[in-house]
């Protein structure tokens, strides 16, 4: 892996990458956007396989405040764009362009719900394919090559991926291959935002760059190790960065 995983993001730009996003809807042509974050580089260092998957995707943007530090220490301007504030910009173009999408992730209660409240903002929106994995869901088995061969065969041109990582990312590039001509994009939580079954940090909290710190108060028993091992890893990452300019792709 690069001492310098910014260097994955390839899309600094928000606007730049919504744009390319709305030409491969339209034309088919498929991608897959994953978000890095401290937490994916943690799990980069010790799974090969996510880390091949991430060097696969097509379109890697900045999801969290210190990937943005990171990027500034290095000498480059990049967006902070959270996976989970794609979906309001894409759902729009999805359903401006007549592209219909898929969900998978999360639960039929989740899904449910999302696709009518998607559906309430954006009455023209296609939703054609929603797939609640069962638990132990794997990326790589039998039930994940159904489910993307029932994407491919639904007509969505865009799947938003709510499985956390690394299954999420892993499946978008398995993806990529089974259901060529859709797009798969690595949400997390983001189908559980919208159902209300989750709340995201108010926006004052994002702000001030503490987003984590709400979500760990939420839930500490599951993300207190997380963000400490985040935390740990975090120095040595600014160090290389100050260092070593970055390139727009990784190191192979």
């Amino acid at each position: 892996m690069t001492d310098n995983p910014i260097a994955y993001v390839n899309f600094p730009d928000r606007a730049a990458l919504l744009d390319d996003l709305t030409t491969r809807m339209v034309a088919r042509t498929g991608f897959t956007v994953a978000t890095i974050n401290l937490d994916h580089i943690v799990k980069m260092r010790s799974d090969p396989a996510f880390e091949a998957a991430y060097g696969r995707h097509s379109h890697i943007v900045a999801d969290g405040n210190p990937i943005v530090w990171l990027a500034k220490l290095a000498g480059r301007k990049v967006d902070l764009i959270p996976g989970s504030e794609l979906i309001a910009p894409l759902v729009a173009i999805a359903a401006d362009k007549g592209v219909p999408i898929a969900l998978l992730g999360s639960t039929e209660a989740t899904l449910d719900l999302t696709a009518r409240r998607l559906q309430d903002q954006h009455p023209t929106l296609k939703i054609v394919a929603k797939i609640a994995p069962a638990f132990g869901f794997d990326p790589q088995g039998d039930a994940a090559a159904a489910a993307l061969r029932e994407i491919d065969q639904s007509g969505a041109g865009l799947c938003f991926l709510a499985l956390g990582a690394p299954k999420q990312e892993m499946l978008a590039i398995r993806g990529a291959d089974l259901a060529p001509g859709c797009g798969f994009v690595s949400i997390g939580a983001g189908l559980d935002f919208i159902a209300g079954h989750q709340t995201r940090a108010p926006v004052w909290v994002r702000k001030l760059a503490l987003e984590w710190f709400w979500r760990m108060m939420t839930n500490p028993k599951r993300l207190a190790k997380r963000y400490a091992l985040c935390a740990a890893v975090l120095p040595g990452l600014a160090l290389a960065s100050w260092r070593k300019p970055q390139s727009a792709q990784p190191d192979t």
